[in-house]
């Protein structure tokens, strides 16, 4: 039995005292988070032990099984950063004021382009491609606000897609048919309509969308390939072994090393930009840190399934890691799927440490690393998530 305190476990205390640290201190996140996992590993080493066994032992056991997926994020998160990099040196961005309109409803289509990648991308892929566009677009000036929707159009679109979200991966992989979290659009796309217009009125007047791009910019078709490349690499690969064998997904971080082979393999075509890799990494080991001390929690079930419970955890995921909540859920069932997959995948948009797109983003725009901002610019959010769950539910209803 885990101590408490006022029946809570004091590992959930000490969780909930890293956030309060991660939002109060900003500037030093990577310090708090790691202060924060090498707490708690020291605790459960002497006090609590693990389901894996006790002391050093079950330390090692437990972080044995929980290797894949951390090494999956860094490789993840480090990837798509260079990426970004040659999607932007392919001069894309520079030329996209021509396809845009240049009101707000350019950076209202933007975003509508995000949440449509996200579908067929991962989140971070589509996140990392938005934040690079509104950086030429928006003349790198972009306002918290529609960093933050940026953002949650990536999680949005990913939600109804079994391909564009860890965690609709992870209900696919475990026997749901894809077409089982598909209804998570309907409170996507309301969502998206709640969330994105203030989102781009606040950028419009923030500072304006580029009306024209730069009369000599010229395309770098090699960036392009290499772009693809990737992009190819990590879709084949999620989608092949899930397909015909799911069972190494447990074993090899399989699409990150996809990324990275592919970012190889393009070397003697065009070199990516290894300047960026060094705060990226500090960035990423941030997420790594709290996704590690959120696998030592001890939340051993969740409430019974039902529509208040999926609720309820869209507001959790904004906090703690999406993923070992819906792995618990998977393992409770008894879910409306698109229910879930919209909560978990949207629900972390809230704060920006609360998804791997946040944090992925944040690694190019440093601003965006303050709680009290992202609250407050996109303050829209929270709200286009209660909107978008209950017409989902109003329209749907709830059917496990």
């Amino acid at each position: 039995m885990s101590p408490s305190l006022f029946s809570i476990p004091l590992e959930l205390w000490m969780f909930a005292a890293i956030l309060i640290g991660v939002a109060v201190f900003h500037h030093h996140t990577l310090a708090v988070a790691l202060a924060g996992v090498a707490t708690v590993a020291a605790y459960k080493v002497a006090v609590t032990g693990f389901k894996t066994g006790d002391g050093f032992a079950g330390l090692a056991a437990h972080f044995g099984h929980e290797w894949v997926l951390l090494a999956n994020l860094l490789l993840l998160l480090t990837g798509f950063a260079l990426l970004a990099r040659h999607f932007e040196e392919s001069h894309i961005p520079a030329v996209m004021p021509n396809l845009l309109p240049d009101d707000w409803t350019g950076g209202l289509a933007l975003l509508a382009v995000i949440f449509v990648l996200s579908a067929f991308l991962d989140n971070i892929a589509a996140a990392v491609i938005g934040g690079t566009v509104a950086r030429n677009v928006f003349r790198g000036r972009v306002h918290i606000g529609f960093l933050a929707a940026i953002v949650a159009a990536s999680n949005a679109g990913g939600s109804g897609s079994v391909v564009g979200d860890t965690t609709t991966t992870m209900i696919w992989i475990s026997g749901v048919s894809p077409l089982a979290v598909l209804h998570a659009n309907v409170a996507a796309v309301v969502a998206f309509a709640v969330f994105a217009i203030p989102a781009a009125l606040s950028q419009q007047r923030f500072q304006p969308i580029v009306k024209d791009a730069p009369p000599d910019t010229r395309i770098v078709p090699g960036r392009i390939a290499i772009v693809v490349l990737i992009l190819v690499s990590a879709i084949a690969a999620n989608v092949l072994a899930n397909l015909y064998a799911p069972q190494v997904l447990d074993h090899v971080p399989l699409v990150g090393l996809a990324v990275w082979a592919a970012i190889l393999v393009a070397l003697p075509m065009h070199a990516p930009d290894w300047s960026i890799l060094p705060e990226t990494a500090k960035g990423s080991l941030f997420l790594l840190a709290l996704v590690g001390t959120a696998s030592m929690m001890p939340i051993e079930a969740l409430p019974p399934a039902s529509a208040t419970t999926a609720f309820t955890l869209g507001f959790v995921s904004a906090v703690f890691d999406n993923i070992p909540l819906t792995a618990l859920a998977i393992k409770q069932g008894g879910y409306d799927w698109g229910f879930l997959a919209y909560a978990v995948g949207f629900g972390g948009s809230m704060i920006w440490f609360g998804s791997s797109a946040g944090v992925a983003l944040s690694n190019l725009y440093p601003e965006a690393k303050s709680v009290k901002a992202w609250v407050m610019a996109g303050w829209a959010i929270p709200l286009a998530y209660v909107v978008g769950f209950a017409v989902m539910f109003a329209t749907l209803g709830w059917s496990p």
